[in-house]
């Protein structure tokens, strides 16, 4: 069997030790740990109050509100990082046939920062559901390839 050749031709990183792979790459040189204290949420009634969040990251540098609205974080950071990937390529997508170029993403579970907050308006509600109508468009995981 004959195989394919794969070439990577962009990196792209957002990630809690930088924000761009120059950033990345040069904190895991020197062994930076992305943990300090959780930033994101009130977590003083957690018994851990640290974890790796992004930080210095403000989507608006990168996109415009309205369309950041419709996205979970997990995918804002994705475009982000994938915007990053395709201008390291250096590849002229206008030129280039977009069958024979991809994306490879991997991702558990989708925007939990959604879900979350989807729960949480409706267990405070009087109980008639009613949910955001980018509700499932923001937490599948495949949302952010499909980008």
């Amino acid at each position: 069997m004959k195989l394919k050749r794969v070439v990577v031709t962009g990196l792209g990183a957002l990630t809690p030790i930088g924000n761009n792979v120059e950033e990345y790459w040069n904190s895991l040189k020197k062994g930076v740990s992305g943990a300090a204290p959780i930033t994101n949420f009130d977590a003083s009634k957690f018994k851990t109050k640290f974890a790796c969040e992004i930080k210095n990251f403000e989507v608006t540098d990168f996109m415009n509100r309205k369309d950041a609205r419709k996205m979970d974080k997990f995918t804002q950071y994705a475009m982000v990082a994938s915007d990053e990937a395709v201008l390291d390529s250096k590849l002229d997508l206008d030129k280039e046939d977009l069958s024979r170029i991809g994306v490879i993403w991997g991702a558990g579970i989708g925007g939990l920062e959604t879900f979350q907050n989807e729960v949480l308006n409706y267990a405070a509600g009087d109980g008639t559901p009613k949910f955001n109508p980018f509700f499932i468009p923001k937490m599948i995981a495949d949302i952010a390839p499909g980008q």
